[in-house]
């Protein structure tokens, strides 16, 4: 069973720090919708309704104030469930940040201004709120830069929701880290979120995360499990960001594996941390779909790890270019 850590761990997970220059107070540690909707093919589990509800509710009594989703979430389930525990508390609690992201149209797949304009009123209705502090523009390698920049497409409509005051700043969330930088060049976009991309298993969003830090842009860090690996480890699954694993990714997680089990430190304790230990990252998203993994979060972030341990872990680490090749 996880136990809850230190009260002096539990301060320091609760500590806020500034997001870019948003000027948002975020903790560490994000909770992540993605698996609350219940999504299967994806997360190799079902997430029941109640179960959801309650993960969102135990986030809520957790030291963490910050929470991610997104309209494409299982066609804006997992939304819907964070609105139902909102609804429950009476609204979004005092001091938390809530962040969502637009999405294609569920049906024909357009991804332009009006589908934009349509995505967000979904998670308005869904979420049962009026306006949101932080909403990204989700996967953008969806479509061509071109086609989000022009005229009547989705980053001009992204900017018009700012501007009329439903939406206070703008992310760009997705994969391919040149594509995100070149987004962040725009400077129409104050934070970024890149998954599976900065892990014990791959480090080819460095270069993303540096140009970040420099333009002053809020990084939030997705995936630090890489789709479960990092943290149930080689023997629980082939995958790796939900496809099969590279050669060079299984023999870096296994080194790390083997550290591990010989130091006492759990393979996702090590896996979160090393998003956790980078100054350039101000929030790591980890999703979540049981109360227990709130706790279990808990405990990873706080893991004592002596710096023998973890210097050996950071050496066996994977540094391959990875997803980005």
């Amino acid at each position: 069973m996880t136990t809850l850590t230190s009260a002096e761990g539990w301060a320091d997970l609760a500590a806020r720090r500034t997001l870019g220059q948003t000027g948002l107070q975020v903790t560490s540690v994000c909770i992540g919708g993605g698996p609350l909707g219940g999504s299967p093919a994806v997360f190799g589990h079902e997430t029941a309704a109640q179960d959801a509800v309650a993960t969102v509710l135990a986030g809520f009594d957790s030291p963490f104030n910050f929470i991610d989703t997104s309209s494409g979430y299982t066609d804006g389930e997992s939304e819907r469930r964070i609105g139902a525990a909102l609804a429950q508390v009476g609204g979004l609690p005092a001091g938390w940040v809530l962040e969502t992201k637009v999405d294609p149209d569920f049906v024909t797949g357009e991804f332009d201004g009006p589908a934009v304009r349509r995505s967000f009123e979904g998670s308005l209705e869904r979420l049962g709120v009026d306006h949101i502090e932080l909403l990204h523009f989700h996967d953008p390698e969806r479509i061509t830069f071109e086609e989000a920049m022009a005229p009547g497409g989705a980053v001009p409509e992204l900017v018009k929701l700012r501007d009329e005051g439903l939406v206070d700043h703008l992310g760009v969330a997705g994969g391919p880290s040149s594509l995100l930088e070149r987004y962040l060049d725009t400077g129409v976009f104050e934070a970024v979120l890149t998954h599976n991309r900065w892990t014990l298993a791959d480090r080819s969003a460095g270069h993303l995360l540096d140009k970040a830090t420099a333009l002053g842009v809020g990084v939030l860090n997705g995936a630090p499990f890489g789709g479960g690996v990092l943290a149930k480890g080689t023997g629980y699954t082939e995958l790796y960001c939900y496809a099969p694993m590279r050669p060079q990714t299984r023999a870096a997680i296994q080194a790390v594996e083997a550290i591990c089990s010989q130091a006492g430190v759990p393979l996702g304790a090590a896996a979160l941390q090393f998003s956790l230990r980078d100054p350039r990252i101000h929030s790591t998203v980890v999703g979540v779909a049981k109360p227990e993994r709130i706790r279990q979060t808990v405990a990873w972030a706080t893991w004592p790890v002596p710096d023998d341990v973890w210097q050996a872990i950071l050496a066996a680490s994977g540094r391959d270019a990875g997803l980005d090749n």
